[in-house]
């Protein structure tokens, strides 16, 4: 027995010695070679503008120091490159940008906010050129601000307007068995249209169509300053598929070179003034921004202006990157009214929205928040439902032309699959003690009680989100009821109906929220800080792919895009105020 006792004791010992063997060669390497050797910008260099990697306006920071040290220490924000690009202009080592190639997952209101600072950029006398293949619509918004513009001989390009396409299941719930049922306030509530009808309703098409139109105006209206090309011109180039060829592009004068890319190349050593046969210096976006990260001088300002990021859907729980919890939101919002340093706070947001009562408890830290000191709102490309909701309130609230936003308005939607139970042979019984004790049980027919009773919520809410807005923008309750049931409005529209005060970007609320504080001098601080636990910890290590890696490698990223919004379908619990379409343009 003590032999075997010892035996047991070396196993553990060893056991013991390997995980801790393995994890401190995991602190060592997160330390010291998580991190490239420090990046020197060289002299007469080019900034290349790859965008592959952003996606977000905030990249995000945690608070914990063992999360610090494990999690991606290379994430950049879309806030960080524009930062980055307000430094180049006074950098004597840059000398232009180049835009090679470029595919972004970015969202057509932060293109616009990058193509404004690149335009800012070139005002400073340093040069924009792009190159690419193909240029899709969104790619080409953003490129057209260069001069010159490049496209390969046998490339595309893609300019023809913008289109929606929704899907609807009503045929196929009756032939499945298989029902949604839908709870809603709004006829423009058009997220559960799908559910309830076979074609799209003249409502959802008056919007839709006002939306697209309102949206691809304020393009075409950037790209015709630029390229010195009339608005009409480039309607009719879009309508008749006139810039589909590299030669049809250039006589529309939407580009004006076609040549390989070693040409492009060569052009840019002229400009640097570097000899053909020599490699000009480049640096990437990426790099360059890190840099400044870790380099700009703050000044010596004690006074701060508060950022609180909230990006995506809204949901329970602490949130992140990808989604707008109530945990870190609050929490900010909380230490950013506390802080006495802070003396304004810009909300930015960018959300379709999500769940009621997160929107619900956010608003009212907001509503606390305003009490103390100004409040200043920033839409980036949505802020629409539960994301017009946490906005609603702010002293000021700014968005792009091109900003998505409204959609005032609640649904409920349950699964119901008596019909297909009973077909398959599957009966379902209820024991109760009280008359409404049970649950709602997807394998019974929805009670007309429950449906009542649950309506009466979807009303409740519905009444609070408009009273919300009605206060928050000093209006009527009828006043905005008559723009909200659910219909959608872009920063254009919004700015006539009294649901938007200006139109402008971050750098315009930040302002907006120092004139409102009376300060002049200042540095700006980010928030949330995300709290996260060991599970999120190892799954950031350098080794330890995540799932979402494996399936998006397997699926390609088209189809895991579709996978991913038929799982946030699945994960929203409770009432939904939430934007009736996602719109991503190509």
């Amino acid at each position: 027995m003590k032999f075997l006792g010892n035996v047991l004791a070396t196993i553990v010992g060893l056991f013991v010695f390997l995980m801790l063997f393995f994890f401190g060669i995991l602190i060592i390497v997160a330390i010291f070679g998580g991190e490239p050797e420090g990046v020197t910008v060289k002299n007469n260099s080019v900034i290349e503008l790859d965008l592959k990697n952003i996606k977000h306006d905030y990249a995000g920071k945690y608070e914990d120091p063992w999360i610090k040290i494990f999690s991606d220490k290379k994430s950049v924000g879309l806030t960080d490159v524009i930062n980055a690009i307000e430094e180049a202009k006074t950098d004597d080592d840059i000398k232009g940008i180049s835009i090679l190639n470029d595919e972004s997952s970015l969202g057509i209101a932060q293109s616009k906010a990058l193509r404004d600072e690149l335009e800012s950029f070139k005002k400073s006398g340093k040069f924009v050129m792009a190159y690419a293949n193909v240029y899709s619509q969104k790619e080409y918004y953003l490129n057209s601000v260069a001069n010159p513009i490049y496209i390969n001989p046998v490339g595309e390009m893609d300019f023809k307007g913008l289109s929606a396409e929704i899907l609807f299941f009503k045929e196929l719930q009756e032939k499945t068995g298989v029902k949604m049922e839908v709870i809603r306030h709004g006829k423009y509530k058009s997220a559960v249209e799908p559910f309830l009808e076979n074609k799209m309703s003249d409502a959802n098409r008056e919007q839709t169509t006002a939306l697209l139109n309102s949206v691809w105006n304020s393009i075409v209206a950037e790209i015709s300053k630029s390229r010195n090309v009339p608005v009409d011109k480039l309607n009719e180039v879009a309508n008749g598929l006139l810039a589909r060829t590299p030669e049809m592009a250039k006589e529309q004068k939407l580009v004006d070179i076609i040549a390989y890319e070693d040409v492009y190349h060569d052009a840019i050593r002229k400009a640097l003034k570097v000899e053909k046969d020599e490699d000009y210096n480049k640096i990437s976006i990426f790099d360059y921004t890190k840099k400044m990260m870790t380099t700009s001088k703050i000044n010596d300002a004690k006074d701060e202006i508060a950022i609180i990021y909230a990006q995506g859907e809204i949901q329970s729980g602490e949130g992140d990157v990808n989604t707008i919890g109530e945990g870190s939101m609050r929490r900010s919002l909380q230490e950013a009214r506390k802080n006495k340093n802070v003396k304004a706070i810009v909300l930015r947001i960018d959300s379709p929205g999500g769940n009621a009562l997160t929107s619900d408890l956010i608003w009212r830290e907001v509503e606390l928040t305003k009490k103390v000191k100004p409040v200043v709102v920033s839409m980036g490309n949505y802020a629409a439902s539960g994301g017009y909701y946490i906005a609603c309130n702010a002293n000021q609230i700014f968005a792009e032309n091109n900003t998505i936003t409204g959609s005032i308005g609640v649904f409920g939607i349950l699964p119901n699959f008596n019909k297909l139970t009973t077909k398959i042979g599957i009966n379902a019984e209820q024991v109760n003690t009280h008359e409404n004790s049970a649950r709602y049980s997807p394998f019974v027919p929805l009670d007309e009680k429950f449906k009542a009773v649950t309506l009466e919520g979807v009303e409740h809410i519905y009444k609070t989100f408009v009273t919300h807005v009605a206060e928050g923008r000093k209006m009527t309750f009828a006043q905005v009821d008559s723009i909200a049931q659910g219909r959608v409005w872009s920063g254009s529209e919004a700015i006539k109906i009294g649901l938007v005060d200006k139109i402008g970007g971050l750098n315009d609320a930040i302002s907006a929220a120092a004139k409102l504080s009376k300060i002049k001098k200042y540095n700006t601080r980010n928030y949330p800080e995300y709290k996260k636990d060991i599970e999120d910890l190892l799954a950031n290590l350098p080794f330890a792919k995540s799932k979402e890696a494996f399936i998006k490698e397997e699926l390609g990223e088209e189809n895991y895009k579709v996978l991913q919004g038929i799982k946030r379908m699945q994960s929203r619990k409770g009432v939904q105020t939430m934007m009736p379409f996602e719109i991503n343009i190509q």
